[in-house]
């Protein structure tokens, strides 16, 4: 049955699967209520798609606020009333009095915290503003994170743990562009994005090193489609933002916003 159930994901998928599918029989059997850690989108799918196969349990996804791109999984029994059930999320807030955070970005906080020893998988969104960040945190890693993080990049900071219902989401940046492609090929619209030659481009999509909606993609000519947020490893990542029609000379006209 497992073997059946690995033909419809990549294989790199398969400890997640696993892991997965134990959490949920775990529920169903012996009544157990787990939150997962944070989860990106195609992990909170396939846990979704899981126990949508089970009867027996039902699952929720929360990531401190509506827009959240990275989620924790609360998996119950379906007789527990999951909205009741609290996100298990922290927020930290990160200060440096007198001092801009304009030039730290996402990753300068996300490589301060990894330094500490905490596992991604315990780090919710980021959302850096102007005079400080807001971290979403495990309640889990809260107070360790509290105590340790004194240093983000080179500026001395401090940090408190603040409610949920004190977050102050950040409006995500995307430096938008616009291209003239002959097709919706992934390879053609990755290269034109990052400024390589489409051979260089090829290579590490083949090798396992590109993501579509955070979906392992090895296939080049794969066609993307409006909304498609693609992940090369080591370049960063970009969204296509709408089709805007065809040119003069039958090219397809792109919006592109590249994260930053």
């Amino acid at each position: 049955m497992k073997s059946t159930l690995y033909e419809h994901f990549h294989p790199e998928e398969k400890p997640f699967i696993d892991r997965a599918e134990e959490w949920i029989e775990r529920s169903a059997q012996l009544h157990e209520l787990r939150r997962t850690d944070f989860l990106d989108p195609r992990q909170g799918e396939i846990v979704t798609m899981l126990a949508n196969r089970n009867g027996d349990v039902t699952v929720r996804l929360e990531g401190g606020h509506p827009g959240a791109e990275r989620k924790r999984a609360i998996i119950a029994p379906d007789y527990r009333h999951l909205e009741d059930e609290p996100p298990g999320i922290a927020v930290l807030e990160v200060t440096a009095p007198g001092t801009s955070f304009s030039a730290l970005d996402h990753g300068d906080f996300l490589g301060a915290i990894l330094g500490l020893g905490v596992k991604r998988d315990c780090i919710g969104d980021i959302h850096p503003h102007d005079s400080f960040c807001h971290i979403l945190v495990t309640e889990e890693m809260a107070d360790y994170t509290l105590i340790h993080l004194r240093q983000v990049h080179r500026t001395h900071v401090l940090t408190e743990l603040l409610p949920l219902e004190k977050l102050k989401p950040a409006q995500q940046k995307l430096e938008e562009t616009s291209l003239s492609v002959a097709s919706m090929r992934l390879d053609g619209i990755a290269s034109d994005v990052y400024r390589m030659g489409r051979s260089k481009v090829v290579d590490p999509i083949r090798a396992g090193r590109c993501k579509v909606n955070w979906r392992t993609e090895e296939n080049p000519s794969t066609l993307l489609r409006e909304g498609d947020v693609v992940s090369m490893k080591g370049l960063g990542r970009f969204k296509v933002l709408h089709v805007d029609g065809m040119t003069k000379k039958g090219k397809i006209r792109l919006a592109i916003g590249k994260f930053i």
